[in-house]
């Protein structure tokens, strides 16, 4: 009876020992019973948590003292294996370091400056154009100012509105004329 051969079996079909699924209820015989846990003893708890505090205390202290040994270990066998030439070493680039610093403060200063001085012109050719737009909108102000003054002479007031009615019947204007195509002005009309 191997169940590969049974022609109704599939790997779902079968369900794993003791195990019901999820949507399952319980059984009959569990349907009221509540689950309480275990009683503990406060005192015992007590008792317990402070060995664990304790034992954990204990084992972080090894491991430091353990790590702490193994490194001394680690630089004592780096000390004995050439330290003069290390330390010669260390210096020669610690001195290096130091005159590429000393270079590079150099370079970062000088380029400072010329970023200084040149925000400084262009700040003065601002002001210089800011200036000389000030100066061009002034005087063109002005002659119009000037313009308008002198039109204003020509203004027909109260005062000058009998004196410009005489002069206009005085000098009468005809607009009522011709240009051919030579530019010639014809006027067929007569003034009266």
């Amino acid at each position: 009876s191997f169940p590969g051969l049974c022609p109704g079996w599939s790997p779902r079909a079968v369900p794993a020992r003791g195990r019901k699924t999820r949507y399952d209820p319980p059984a009959k015989s569990k349907a009221g019973r509540v689950k309480l846990p275990p009683p503990v003893d406060p005192e015992e708890l007590l008792v317990v948590l402070e060995r664990y505090r304790q034992y954990r205390l204990v084992l972080s202290a090894l491991r430091a003292e353990f790590r702490a040994e193994v490194l001394q270990r680690k630089g004592e066998e780096l000390a004995a294996k050439g330290s003069v030439a290390e330390l010669e070493e260390h210096r020669r680039l610690m001195a290096w370091n130091d005159e590429e610093n000393a270079r590079q403060r150099a370079r970062r200063e000088e380029r400072l400056r010329k970023q200084e001085e040149e925000e400084k012109r262009k700040k003065l050719e601002i002001e210089e154009k800011q200036t000389r737009k000030m100066e061009a909108f002034l005087e063109e102000k002005e002659k119009e100012v000037l313009q308008l003054q002198e039109e204003a002479k020509n203004f027909i007031t109260p005062e000058n509105l009998e004196a410009r009615i005489e002069e206009c019947l005085d000098n009468p204007q005809n607009y009522n004329f011709a240009i051919d195509k030579d530019g010639r002005i014809v006027r067929r009309t007569v003034l009266s």
